[in-house]
């Protein structure tokens, strides 16, 4: 006989003003959002990390099978391995694999090899995927997972708002390849790295680009537009 699934009443989140004044406060905070390459090594805490993770895992996942792994890394030891490695990778993109057309397109954010923020910044989540699930026990029928790096991906997107709802900032870095994020880690086979994120307070003197974002007109279209 096919199992019932198992149902509980859905607990809907009340808000004391309108839909449209929250996502307009919602919007304005995110507005405010930066990609930041400048820290304070200024202490962050543990627990601040926890609830800013817990958060991420949250996130919707194909199947509910939640394929992600996040390590938090604080020693400075390890910060240091990781920062070598990566910038080791990052000479290889900047001399040897980035096309012209890429170069140019990364220019006005002036991004290099040099990566001291991979030592600065107090935290590293490094996200990793898992292409199998380790959850799977005595009596699984499978450890398949299902939309990888769509359900990664929407955790990610949870968890980088959530860093700015915390007042802090980070980047996301992706050094190509990243397997050497596995060695470091200490991780199994099956999971993959996806993304490096340094998380902490940006630097007394910090500045960023001075880019803009996208028109809402220019990204969104009703119906058939």
């Amino acid at each position: 006989m096919k199992k019932r699934p198992d149902f509980v009443p859905y607990k809907r989140r009340m808000i004391a003003t309108t839909p449209e004044a929250a996502s307009l406060e919602f919007r304005d905070v995110m507005r405010k959002r930066r990609s930041v390459r400048m820290f304070s090594d200024k202490p962050v805490s543990r627990e601040t990390i926890e609830h800013i993770i817990a958060a991420a895992g949250t996130a919707p996942s194909g199947a509910n099978k939640q394929p992600w792994r996040f390590v938090a890394v604080q020693d400075p030891a390890i910060k240091k391995e990781i920062r070598e490695a990566a910038e080791a990778e990052e000479r290889e993109f900047y001399s040897r694999r980035a096309t012209e057309t890429w170069l140019r397109d990364l220019a006005h954010l002036g991004t290099d090899e040099h990566k001291p923020f991979l030592e600065t910044a107090p935290w590293l989540i490094v996200v990793f995927k898992l292409v199998k699930d380790d959850a799977a026990g005595a009596g699984s029928e499978s450890d398949q997972v299902y939309y990888i790096n769509e359900s990664v991906g929407i955790a990610c997107g949870t968890l980088i708002t959530a860093i700015h709802l915390a007042g802090l900032v980070t980047l996301t870095h992706t050094p190509s390849p990243m397997k050497f994020l596995t060695r470091i880690l200490n991780r199994p086979d099956y999971e993959r790295p996806f993304l490096l994120l340094p998380v902490g307070y940006p630097a007394d003197d910090c500045v960023v680009p001075n880019i803009t974002r996208k028109l809402l007109s220019e990204i969104m279209v009703v119906d058939r537009g």
